[in-house]
């Protein structure tokens, strides 16, 4: 399977040019239903594809959660998708795609994957509410392949979140709100469990914010503010503090919304902070080439609450040890 992931250089070249590639994957026939569903995952997530190794079980685990596998001598969770997502299938699950984001690795058992495939972000769409409801807001994006087949790519931060209990209380301890900030930050990220983590950050700090689900709508957002900037005669840069934005996400990626911010003088003083789960130095490089100023992981709400304060108002906090 290793072939899979050749051109690893040439894949990091599709930062800002808003493309991706993804890996097909299935989770077996749903007895229920009769339909074998395609699925798909960002490839700058995956670090390998391999045989199902020995799954040893562990106590007190979610129910998806099959147990832990030694990963040249590191114990990994392993997440049974199938499950997880609620498809009744009597296949085995003998493959394992190995993932790895926001530091943190975890196997998903799935039945069989298919290829690579390259697509622009223009052809990734936000999915129909009717299919948000049906899996549980778990796909984030979707895009139709030769014979009305449909590929969901599926929010592995939901995932991860759910499976790992990251969305604890503690997270958020010492964060402190921001007196008299009158400015708002406008954030964009497809995932529903990280803008709800970015929105639960931004009223502790008692921040105004304006949400978006992919860079198309948080451009069209800040289009709209500065409009009303000109007929106000005012700064934008007096109206919007920064912009927080996700890497992966349809129609328009992260990339390309920064690139489109800082080549537009409207925006010229306005911070770009990268939010995600992309959290390797070659994405952090990646993201300074378009403009970025700062980079700052998921789930670390600390860690994004003392970014967000020095950049808003200049202070010299340094992120809380207690994460």
């Amino acid at each position: 399977m290793s072939e899979l992931f050749q051109n690893i250089e040439a894949r990091t070249r599709l930062a800002g040019t808003n493309k991706l590639e993804i890996l097909l994957f299935s989770l077996g026939v749903d007895q229920r239903t009769g339909r074998k569903e395609v699925f798909g995952i960002n490839v700058f997530k995956v670090r390998e594809v391999m045989r199902t190794p020995e799954i040893t079980s562990a106590p007190e685990m979610p129910d998806c959660v099959e147990g832990m596998v030694s990963l040249r001598g590191v114990l990994v969770p392993v997440v049974d998708l199938a499950r997880y997502v609620g498809i009744e299938s009597e296949l085995p699950r003998s493959i394992m795609i190995v993932t790895e984001y926001n530091g943190h690795t975890q196997g998903f058992l799935v039945e069989s994957v298919d290829t690579i495939l390259r697509l622009d972000w223009s052809q990734m769409r936000v999915p129909p509410e009717m299919l948000v409801a049906k899996m549980g807001g778990l796909v984030t994006a979707v895009t139709e392949l030769p014979g009305n087949k449909l590929v969901m790519m599926l929010d592995v931060e939901k995932v991860l979140s759910e499976t790992a209990r990251y969305d604890e209380e503690f997270l958020f301890k010492g964060i402190e709100p921001i007196p008299d900030e009158q400015r708002m930050v406008v954030f964009a990220d497809d995932s529903t469990v990280a803008r709800k983590q970015i929105e639960r950050t931004l009223n502790i700090l008692e921040v105004p914010y304006q949400a978006a689900i992919n860079g198309r709508q948080a451009w069209e957002e800040l289009l709209k503010i500065a409009q009303v900037a000109k007929s106000t005669k005012r700064e934008v840069r007096d109206m919007v503090s920064l912009v927080l934005t996700d890497v992966e996400m349809p129609e328009m990626d992260g990339y390309i919304l920064t690139k489109t911010i800082k080549s537009d003088p409207r925006f010229a003083g306005i911070p770009v902070i990268m939010h995600s789960s992309l959290s390797g130095m070659s994405n952090q490089q990646l993201g300074k080439s378009v403009g970025v100023d700062e980079y700052v992981a998921k789930f670390e709400p600390q860690r994004l609450a003392a970014t967000l304060r020095r950049l808003i108002k200049g202070d010299d906090d340094t992120p809380s040890s207690e994460e």
